[in-house]
């Protein structure tokens, strides 16, 4: 259903991710020209706006702990004719960032609503990371629990989008070698900044690294698709029997392929002996 046209309006403005160069000529003129600008950060914006040499007429705190007090404020705000332009400290709002209640209530009460294209990590490293771009899946933040994360790891059948706070990187790429070490991979660091950084291998070959250079900054993790542990156990035991027709002793093997796929040394050994 379209929008009822409207004297005001709701205007979300993508915001660069760290390279203030990063910022669209529309969104910069949808900036100096709306009435209220909600802020994740108002500290932040001003660093962006006096970059650009824009005066903005009013900014407000828009962030999660005022969302639902604010959004009833800005929606009358809008009613009454304002412009408010929607802004997280960088990236696009909403995606894991302050914004969609007041998006869902604008559009819910037929107010006109704007999206402008703009900067995204999801997008920049999904296209970065060298592995298959559709169909993917974002997640946001990764869980913190070992089971909520293990099943979101787990059971992802595409490549697989999702922030990672640093200091738990390193936890994440070991569950992830527990469960599929040789599992396609990229770490995405502080992109767009001076010391961006995108390091593609393996989880196993990514948990050694950052095991010995623990990461700093922002970090977006993708992943390739996992692949089915049945679909995973029968490549194992066919290259398994394999080794064993060239001559490897079948423990010795079983115990060496177990290292590669994270699967059981034990049942791979029994499976091959049923």
């Amino acid at each position: 259903m379209s929008y009822r046209q409207a004297a005001g309006a709701l205007v979300v403005c993508p915001t660069p991710l760290g390279n203030l160069k990063d910022i669209t000529l529309r969104a910069l003129e949808e900036l100096a020209e709306a009435d209220i600008l909600a802020c994740e950060d108002t500290r932040h914006t001003r660093v962006l706006l006096e970059r650009h040499g824009i005066h903005a007429r009013e900014l407000v705190s828009y962030h999660e702990h005022n969302e639902r007090e604010r959004t009833g404020q800005l929606l009358t705000k809008i009613r009454a004719g304002a412009i408010v332009a929607l802004l997280s400290d960088a990236g696009t709002p909403l995606l894991s960032d302050p914004g969609y209640p007041l998006v869902r209530a604008a559009a819910e009460a037929g107010l006109e609503v704007r999206v402008l294209p703009g900067a995204s990590a999801i997008t920049m490293a999904l296209v970065a990371s060298g592995l298959p771009p559709e169909p993917f899946c974002f997640v946001g933040f990764l869980p913190r629990k070992r089971s909520e994360l293990e099943r979101v790891l787990a059971r992802t059948p595409q490549t697989l989008v999702a922030f990672e706070s640093p200091k738990r990187l390193q936890a994440t790429l070991t569950l992830l070698v527990e469960l599929d070490p040789g599992r396609p991979a990229a770490v995405c660091r502080e992109l767009t900044k001076l010391h961006e950084e995108v390091l593609r291998g393996t989880a196993a070959e990514l948990a050694e690294h950052y095991g010995e250079h623990p990461p700093r900054g922002e970090v977006v993790l993708v992943l390739g698709a996992c692949q089915p542990r049945s679909e995973r156990r029968q490549q194992t035991l066919t290259a398994l029997r394999e080794l064993i027709a060239s001559g490897a002793r079948p423990r010795p093997a079983a115990s060496a392929l177990a290292k590669l796929t994270g699967l059981s040394a034990n049942e791979l050994y029994r499976e091959l002996t049923k």
